[in-house]
C-alpha cells in the first residue's frame, strides 16, 4: 500500500513496538498473539498453525449472523418446501429431476434444450460478483461465501463446548483428561452431524424430499444418495473444521482474480495507518499528542478466522469479514478516541487526506456503470424470453439411410422424425402439415385421427415430448430439384399455438 509506515531496512509495515516499561492502557488487554499467516510467516513445508479466533462483537459481526442463519435456513429448508404444480407433477418447489430431465423452482419449469436459463443465470452472477468486488471489496467471500458461512457454524459449535480462544487454547495445551475427551468428542460429534444434514441437504433437491427422507432411515434410498452424502459430510467436515483458513489462502482462486477489478475507489476493509501511526502501548491519562490511536492491542488480529494482520495492509488472505472493525470499535470506545482507525476505506481517500482534501466515496464510476448495465441487458433479456417463450416446441430430423425411396408409382418418399414438445399443463392435439410442396402426401406411424383437411393429427400429452415417425411422398414432376425446401407446420388444432421447422426434401438428380 502507498505511502505505509516502513522500518529503517524498508520493511513494510512497522512491528508493533515494546512496551519498554509502559503500563498498557487498563481498560483494554494486550494480546500475546503473532499475524501467523502473514506471508513471510508461511512456508509450504512448514505445519500449519492452529489459528484461535476470539469471538467479536459488534455490527458487522450481527449482521454475519443474520446472514448466517438466512443462508443456512434457505440451504437446508428450501427442498421441503412445497408448491402446487396440478396433478401428476412434483410439488417440491425446488427440484432438479433428472429421471423426468426438468428443474423446477416454483412456478418456473425449465427444460433440458432451455439450458441457456443456466448460463444466463451462471453470467448474471459473475457479473454481481465482479460489481460487487469493485464496489465494496471482498464481501461475498466475508459474508456470503459457503466456506465462510460453514466456518462460522462450526466457529459456534467449538465456542459451545471449548469456550471462547484462551479456553480452547488452554484446553489444547492440556493433558488428556475426561473432560478434555468430552468436550473434543461432543464437538467433533456435532461437526459430523452438521456434515451429514448438509449432505441430506443437498441430494434433496434432487428428489422428493419427504419421500427420500424415509428411504434413507430405512436405508431403502439409491446408493447414489448415500455416496453424495458421505462425500458432503466428509468434505464439510474436513473443510469446516479443519482446513478454514487454508481453502481461501491455497484453494480458492478468486483472492488471485479479485485485485484486477479494483481500483483506487474501490473500498476495502483498511487501517488507516495515516491516523494510527505511531503506534504503542498507551497509558491511561496519558497526552495523544505526537502518537498514532493505535495501541497495539493487536485485538484487531485475534479476532481474525484467517490469522493476518490487518495493519500489514491489503493483502491476499483477508477475505473482509470486517470482525477487525468490530474489535477495533470497541477499543477505541474505551479509550475515549473516534471509532474508525480499521474501516471501509479507499485508496483515493487515503492519497485525498494526505494532501488535505476532503474525503469522497465514488460508487458510480465508469466500471460500475458498465457492470450495472450488463446485469440490467442480461436480465431484462432472460425475463423477456422466460415470459415470452411458447408451449410448443418442434424439432425435425431428417432420415439420412436412405437419403430418398422411389415408390413402384414413380413418387419420391422422404422419411423424417418429427419431435413435439407440449409443455402446457394440457393434452393437446397437433396437425401437421408440409410448406413447399404443392402436391403431396403425409402418413404419421401410429396415428389415424385426421382433420377434416386430411392432416394427421397428433395427440401429446401435458408436460411431455413425444417423437414419431414422418412419411412425406411427392410427385417427381414437383420437385425443385435434387434438394427441396420445405418446412413442417405444426398447429395446435384447439388453439392459435403454431411452430414451423424448415428442412429439405431430397430427390434423384
Amino acid at each position: 500500500m502507498a505511502n505505509q509506515p516502513q522500518d529503517p531496512e524498508g520493511h513494510n509495515p512497522l512491528p508493533d513496538p515494546a512496551p519498554q516499561n509502559i503500563v498498557p492502557h487498563p481498560e483494554v488487554e494486550r494480546a500475546e498473539v503473532e499475524a501467523v499467516n502473514r506471508p513471510e510467516e508461511r512456508s509450504l513445508y512448514k505445519k500449519r498453525e492452529q489459528i484461535y479466533p476470539k469471538r467479536a462483537r459488534g455490527t458487522f459481526r450481527s449482521i454475519k449472523w443474520a446472514i448466517m442463519i438466512v443462508t443456512l435456513g434457505i440451504y437446508y429448508l428450501a427442498p421441503w418446501l412445497r408448491w402446487d404444480r396440478g396433478e401428476g407433477l412434483p410439488d417440491q418447489a425446488i427440484l432438479i429431476d433428472f429421471p423426468a430431465r426438468r428443474f423446477y423452482f416454483f412456478f418456473i419449469e425449465i427444460w433440458p434444450q432451455e439450458v441457456y436459463y443456466l448460463t444466463g443465470l451462471l453470467i448474471l452472477a459473475a457479473i454481481g460478483l465482479f460489481l460487487v468486488t469493485s464496489t465494496a471489496g471482498r464481501m461475498w467471500c466475508g459474508y456470503t461465501c459457503p466456506q465462510t458461512v460453514w466456518v462460522d457454524l462450526f466457529l459456534v459449535v467449538e465456542r459451545f463446548f471449548e469456550g471462547d480462544r484462551n479456553e480452547r487454547i488452554k484446553l489444547d495445551k492440556a493433558p488428556w483428561t475426561f473432560s478434555k475427551i468430552r468436550k473434543k468428542l461432543s464437538k467433533h460429534i456435532t461437526w459430523l452431524l452438521i456434515g451429514v444434514a448438509t449432505g441430506g441437504a443437498w441430494v434433496f433437491y434432487f428428489a422428493d424430499a419427504p419421500t427420500l427422507f424415509q428411504q434413507l432411515i430405512h436405508f431403502e434410498a439409491d446408493p447414489n444418495a448415500y455416496f453424495w452424502i458421505a462425500l458432503f459430510t466428509s468434505t464439510t467436515y474436513l473443510l469446516g473444521g479443519f482446513a478454514r483458513e487454508q481453502v481461501c489462502t491455497y484453494m480458492c482462486p478468486w483472492p488471485r482474480i479479485q485485485s484486477v477489478m479494483l481500483d483506487e475507489d474501490s473500498l476495502a476493509v483498511m487501517y488507516r495507518y495515516d491516523r494510527g501511526e505511531p503506534r504503542g502501548p498507551h497509558k491511561k491519562g496519558e497526552s495523544w499528542e505526537g502518537r498514532g490511536d493505535c495501541i497495539s492491542c493487536r485485538q484487531c488480529v485475534v479476532v481474525c478466522p484467517q490469522g493476518i494482520d490487518i495493519r500489514d495492509g491489503m493483502q491476499l488472505e483477508c477475505i473482509q469479514c470486517s470482525l477487525c472493525i468490530d474489535a477495533c470499535n470497541e477499543v477505541m470506545d474505551r479509550i475515549d478516541r473516534p471509532r474508525g482507525l480499521i474501516a471501509y476505506d479507499s485508496l483515493a481517500n487515503f492519497e485525498a487526506r494526505a494532501k488535505g482534501e476532503k474525503e469522497h466515496f465514488r460508487i458510480i464510476r465508469p466500471r460500475t456503470i458498465i457492470y450495472s448495465t450488463l446485469i440490467l441487458v442480461v436480465g431484462a433479456f432472460m425475463l423477456y424470453t422466460l415470459l415470452t417463450r411458447a408451449e410448443l416446441e418442434v424439432n425435425v430430423l431428417r432420415d439420412r439411410n436412405p437419403v430418398f425411396v422411389q415408390l413402384s408409382s414413380g413418387d419420391i418418399r422422404n422419411g423424417y422424425t418429427l419431435k413435439i414438445l407440449n409443455k402446457s399443463r394440457l393434452d393437446r392435439d397437433f396437425s401437421v402439415k408440409v410448406l413447399g410442396l404443392d402436391d403431396y402426401e403425409i402418413r404419421v406411424e401410429g396415428v389415424t385421427d385426421i382433420t377434416e383437411g386430411g392432416l394427421p393429427v397428433v395427440h401429446v400429452e401435458r408436460d411431455r415430448l413425444r417423437s414419431v415417425k414422418v412419411y412425406v411422398a411427392a410427385h417427381r414432376k414437383s420437385l425443385a430439384g435434387p434438394s427441396t425446401d420445405i418446412a413442417f407446420e405444426v398447429h395446435d388444432v384447439n388453439g392459435e399455438e403454431t411452430d414451423v421447422r424448415k428442412t429439405n426434401f431430397k430427390g434423384p438428380r
